[in-house]
């Protein structure tokens, strides 16, 4: 709808003008503040250790995966058995593959 005397404001009712211009102040992209990894680190790296989570290594499919606490009790409760002698010492459901294998789980990962 266009006001009576063409004073250049008008309402956009399927919105494509707010896709197709951007704000004139409008906020540079973050995503993470911090030291960004690069070539083979950023590949194989599992990242930053963030509060309240842990790391799992599985023996089967090799995966590294980083998940909460939450999450870990919630797979250990459902069937896990805890071997000490081996170094993948948690039977588990591996987060990466969905199989029960032995996996490694690293608190300080």
């Amino acid at each position: 709808m266009s006001e009576g005397n063409g004073g250049g404001r008008w309402l956009d009712p399927t919105g494509k003008r707010a896709l197709f211009e951007a704000p004139v102040a409008a906020a540079p992209d973050q995503l993470s503040s911090g030291r960004h990894a690069e070539g083979k680190e950023a590949l194989f790296s599992t990242g930053p250790r963030r509060p309240g989570t842990v790391l799992v290594e599985c023996s089967a499919c090799k995966s590294r995966s980083r998940i909460s606490l939450v999450d870990l009790g919630v797979r250990l409760v459902q069937l896990s058995i805890w071997n000490p002698l081996r170094k993948h010492s948690r039977w588990m459901l591996c987060p990466s593959c969905n199989h029960r294998q032995w996996c490694r789980v690293d608190l300080n990962g």
